[in-house]
């Protein structure tokens, strides 16, 4: 309850509509956080789970939207495992994603508008995953993650991964190892111990591997043994090796320049009245040859927090296996 209150006051935007929905007969709507969370702290439990609607304005874009966020208690998480907290944001995909963009009158590159498409929403992501997982000092969840897909997956085949403590970095990939392999639920286990992690890892068959997407042909499949060497290299060296693996590709460094120039057509259009400012049309930016790039070459963000933590980041299309299976197989540990 108070890792929801303490979210839902950095996500709320002062004085918004509020809309509370615990059951057929217990639901309020307020501008008021205090009534909101009384009458969540006093009905949760059971079979009660408490959804939250109201309004966010997301800090890198300055975009308005819609989000919903839901507690749900254990009752709940054995008959349906959605985890603990779940944010949802825009009442359908293209609130979030852009859809188009406009661009200027020169010949249109693919590669350059994926590219604008990534630096869009990246940054709400990293913001968004922020607000609702460490919006204080409290430390109170340990880890979270971002995808486009309805379940919290692997966190190796999320988007986008928070750790309270860089130190316990390689949960992300043991975490992955028990979904997997043991075919378990990740948010029944997102909260266990790294040393109980590392056991049920151990407890594997020798030589037992996990099928993998995204990576390249050397990296379709993760081994128990390079998990359990993960567990055991340095925290620092893990992270410095996913710090050097992230950097942008040959077809994403190419595809800059222009997709720069579509950024500043952008910022020149947002600074003057609708129909004024230089010549533009709009471009869809969803055909398949969009999604292919950004899905093979999206580049990662690796950010050490000021509170000691960690977000590994990519656009939601891809996911962020590529950058481990680099860092792994930099360091050795790819087995």
């Amino acid at each position: 309850m108070d890792a929801l209150a303490s979210a839902l006051s950095a996500l709320v935007i002062p004085g918004d509509l509020i809309s509370v929905d615990m059951a057929t007969d217990i639901w309020c709507k307020t501008s008021s956080m205090e009534d909101a969370l009384a009458m969540i702290r006093a009905h949760f439990g059971g079979r009660n789970s408490a959804h939250v609607l109201s309004g966010v304005m997301l800090n890198d874009s300055e975009r308005i939207m819609v989000f919903s966020a839901a507690c749900y208690p254990e009752e709940s998480e054995r008959r349906h495992p959605f985890g603990p907290l779940r944010l949802e944001v825009g009442e359908r995909k293209w609130d979030f994603y852009p859809y188009e963009i406009p661009v200027g009158g020169g010949a249109r590159s693919i590669e350059a508008e994926a590219a604008v498409a990534c630096h869009l929403i990246l940054g709400d992501i990293e913001d968004l995953l922020l607000r609702f997982c460490a919006p204080d000092t409290s430390g109170r969840v340990p880890t979270g993650a971002c995808t486009d897909k309805e379940d919290w997956l692997a966190p190796v085949a999320m988007c986008a991964t928070y750790n309270a403590n860089a130190a316990e970095l390689a949960r992300d990939l043991a975490l992955s190892w028990v979904s997997l392999h043991d075919k378990e639920s990740v948010s029944r286990v997102a909260g266990t111990s790294l040393e109980a992690l590392c056991a049920r890892v151990e407890a594997a068959p020798r030589g037992a591997r996990v099928p993998m997407k995204g990576g390249s042909e050397l990296t379709r499949s993760l081994s128990r043994e390079t998990v359990l060497k993960a567990l055991a290299t340095p925290p620092a060296t893990l992270l410095e090796a996913l710090e050097a693996a992230a950097v942008p590709d040959d077809a994403w460094r190419a595809a800059e320049p222009q997709a720069h120039e579509i950024m500043e057509l952008l910022r020149r259009l947002g600074e003057v009245a609708e129909g004024e400012g230089p010549p533009a049309f709009r471009a869809k930016i969803t055909s398949p040859g969009h999604v292919r790039f950004l899905e093979e070459h999206a580049p990662f963000h690796v950010r050490r927090l000021p509170s000691s933590g960690v977000v590994l980041a990519t656009h939601p299309y891809r996911t962020l296996w590529p950058l481990w299976a680099d860092a792994l197989f930099v360091l050795g540990l790819m087995v």
